[in-house]
């Protein structure tokens, strides 16, 4: 098994200003990792998040020009330390949706692996909060595992929490950490954050990684609900940045815990096939004649 490191969450309040926003990630990359980061990690939409939807497509970049992946991969190579860009606004020449990715950069700036969110949040929430993502991005239509000095990491991104099917298929394909990048609400946060983030690390055995954005945005006036958070796989948490501001927590990593908690409860080994679901109905008897 590899040896201890740390990982640094990134907790963001991004706007809808690239040039600031990629400002305060350099600023807080190389804080992370004189703190003595070695894996530092961001949060979705690190780019920025739009006013509107026409804002969001518009200031969409491809890969070629984008420059929170330029700052992201500068980082990289400037710390000495490797780099989950949570995930950034990609326009692909030729396509009307934008994509919502994730990247892996290594410590040399290289990109090691890419992820495209593939669950849309498509939601009306009490309180009249109304997301639909399928209107502006495309989902995409792959798991991504990629090797990391630490231990193999299954990408994905927020909404994909919910579907634990997604992490079981990453850990059976041989994760040990997983990377969860997030701008959840404030309502769904609050009820749901702390425990599904515990139930993907307890469930796989894996070390779980949820840097999340925070605060009201500059620009939209979304609200998001922080707590970027690191999760053992035993289900501890080691980290939690808070609901409040911006900055970044440091986690103490350990990979011998893998192995620890799958041996105490081996479940990823006990899988069964089973006939698809059938409903019984009540057998209504007839009235005696």
């Amino acid at each position: 098994m590899s040896s201890a490191f740390k990982a640094g969450l990134i907790q963001t309040n991004v706007s809808n200003e690239m040039a600031e926003n990629v400002a305060f990630v350099r600023e807080q990359a190389r804080a992370a990792r004189d703190a003595g980061a070695d894996f530092i990690m961001t949060p979705e939409n690190t780019g920025l998040i739009g006013a509107n939807r026409a804002e969001t497509l518009a200031k969409a970049e491809t890969e070629e020009s984008h420059a929170m992946l330029a700052a992201a991969r500068a980082s990289a190579r400037e710390t000495g330390a490797w780099f989950l860009l949570g995930s950034i606004h990609v326009r692909v020449p030729g396509e009307e949706q934008i994509r919502n990715r994730s990247y892996l950069i290594d410590s040399a700036g290289g990109v090691v692996a890419s992820y495209d969110k593939i669950h849309m949040f498509d939601v009306q929430l009490a309180g009249g909060e109304s997301y639909r993502e399928s209107s502006t991005f495309k989902p995409g239509e792959r798991s991504v595992l990629a090797e990391t000095p630490w231990g193999v990491l299954g990408m994905t991104i927020c909404y994909d929490l919910r579907f634990p099917y997604l992490y079981r298929d990453l850990a059976h394909a041989g994760a040990t950490m997983l990377s969860i990048p997030s701008s959840f609400t404030v309502p769904t946060g609050q009820a749901h954050w702390h425990t599904l983030m515990r139930a993907r690390a307890i469930e796989t055995g894996c070390f779980v990684f949820a840097p999340a954005q925070v605060g009201t945005h500059k620009g939209s006036n979304r609200k998001t609900y922080g707590h970027s958070i690191a999760v053992a796989p035993w289900g501890e948490v080691l980290a939690d940045a808070g609901g409040e501001k911006a900055g970044f927590v440091i986690a103490d990593v350990d990979p011998a815990k893998i192995a620890e908690a799958r041996k105490m409860v081996p479940s990823l080994t006990h899988d069964r096939k089973y006939a698809e679901p059938v409903l019984h109905k009540p057998t209504v008897a007839k009235a005696a004649e």
